[in-house]
């Protein structure tokens, strides 16, 4: 169930672009769930989100604060971007983050969450960010991305994620 995409993404300015184009198929109540390692890029797709939900705030790691939340500024959703990181075993309730915003109205996006956060919602969208080529053999000019994208759930059915180039 569900629908898988993988594509190349080339540079960081892609990388954001992409994020734009995911945030057309999100909505409200939708959890993306990012993984890759340090410097993958996880944060410029959420940055590219945050433009193509049209939030407000800049969209940074949230790495202190493990979770921010930036309102909409077009009354669409808000995007609530989690660094789940620091937080020990697994979230149980993204409540005990004590957002001020009704997660069901938002689009939820979480780094660092395998194995923390699957529990929390039967439907959800994975991206995975690994380089595509080793570091070492990496230019400073070139230095793309593998991103799979794995559409978990009936939430998912039916969206064509392929579509996103």
């Amino acid at each position: 169930m569900g629908s898988h995409a993988s594509l190349t993404v080339a540079t960081p300015d892609r990388m954001g672009r992409l994020g734009r184009e995911l945030a057309a198929l999100l909505r409200p109540g939708d959890l993306v769930l990012l993984s890759g390692e340090l410097g993958a890029g996880k944060t410029t797709l959420t940055r590219g989100l945050g433009e193509g939900l049209q939030v407000r705030g800049a969209v940074t790691s949230p790495t202190f604060v493990i979770a921010r939340v930036h309102p909409s500024l077009v009354g669409g959703p808000a995007l609530v971007h989690v660094d789940a990181y620091r937080l020990g075993g697994d979230l149980d309730e993204m409540e005990d983050l004590d957002l001020d915003v009704s997660l069901p109205e938002s689009v939820v996006v979480v780094e660092w969450g395998e194995g923390k956060v699957e529990r929390l919602a039967e439907d959800r969208l994975e991206v995975r960010i690994e380089r595509a080529i080793g570091a070492e053999a990496a230019g400073d000019d070139l230095d793309p991305r593998r991103v799979a994208l794995t559409g978990i759930g009936t939430r998912w059915d039916g969206v064509d994620l392929a579509a996103l180039t």
